[in-house]
């Protein structure tokens, strides 16, 4: 469980980690990979009471809003154009990795603000796709030198959660390879060539997250719950870690019980201490909350 002590990391996941943050952003500073006193991962959880319930589409004003606030305290900017620009060029070919799955996608609202920003970062329109399934195939995928990862958090019957680390399965070839031991090593999708070093942003989509499932496809409203959030960050690994805290006290919340995932989601954790993507102890994530913070969970 991510709640018990997670044992030292070799000096080999503080460089790793490092490699992947710096090269992500234009005007490398501290503040935008972490705090660097106090040596943590930033991750910004934002709520708006205005977000609706799972029956309605939410306000893709709104959604802009709470993005780019996040991204703001992310990199502790003011402006949101600049925070923009500090992750992405004019140059840059984008392709947003959303997730489609017909119970709970992406909302089309939080897809148009992300291509709204990074177009008017300076990336022509030609060159920026949104696509989950196609991401092989799509051209602009296929030269893309920065991706953007946003997809829902619900419970899954493989993953135990479905996560920002399994969001880039479309991108293997051989999915089925990445599904033993309850998909533990997802965090190797990382390393496609396709995917690795390209990350600018990751947000994880709570507005209505899925906090439990029987089964492959399992869903019902029953079990989903107007949380009003977006988790953002450049580590997937913690922005996952954050999720799966708020979902595991929304099982136990609702349940009346301590009632872990079945399957358990070990590959946040290994994604940290087996493969060194990013971190997953909470005590070692920096988290700003921002918003609405009636029944936060976390």
């Amino acid at each position: 469980m991510l709640e018990k002590k997670i044992t030292r990391r070799a000096m080999l996941k503080n460089t790793s980690t490092f490699a992947v943050g710096s090269a992500l952003f234009l005007n490398s500073t501290a503040e935008a990979w972490g705090n660097s006193k106090a040596a943590k991962t930033r991750v910004v959880l934002i709520r708006d009471e205005r977000i609706p319930d799972y029956e309605t589409q939410p306000d893709g004003a709104v959604l802009n809003e709470m993005l780019n606030k996040a991204l703001c305290a992310l990199l502790n900017e003011k402006n949101p154009a600049n925070a923009w620009k500090k992750i992405i060029k004019p140059t840059d070919v984008v392709g947003i990795k959303t997730n489609v799955w017909n119970n709970l996608p992406t909302p089309a609202g939080l897809e148009n603000a992300i291509k709204s920003e990074v177009m008017k970062a300076g990336v022509s329109a030609d060159n920026i796709a949104i696509t989950d399934r196609a991401v092989k195939s799509d051209p602009v995928f296929q030269k893309s030198t920065a991706l953007i990862n946003t997809r829902p958090m619900r419970t899954h019957a493989w993953s135990g959660v479905g996560t920002l680390l399994k969001n880039y399965i479309t991108f293997a070839e051989n999915l089925p390879a990445y599904h033993p031991d309850s998909c533990a090593d997802l965090a190797k999708l990382w390393e496609l060539p396709s995917v690795k070093g390209k990350t600018r942003l990751n947000v994880l989509v709570m507005l209505t997250p899925q906090f439990n499932s029987v089964g492959p496809h399992s869903f019902s409203t029953d079990y989903v719950w107007s949380y009003k959030g977006l988790i953002v960050g450049f580590d997937p690994v913690a922005c996952d870690s954050v999720g799966l805290r708020i979902i595991q006290a929304k099982r136990n919340s609702y349940f009346k019980e301590d009632r872990p995932l079945n399957p358990p989601a070990k590959h946040i954790e290994l994604a940290d201490t087996r493969h060194h993507l990013g971190t997953a102890d909470p005590a070692k994530i920096e988290l700003i909350k921002l918003g609405w913070d009636k029944d936060i969970l976390v």
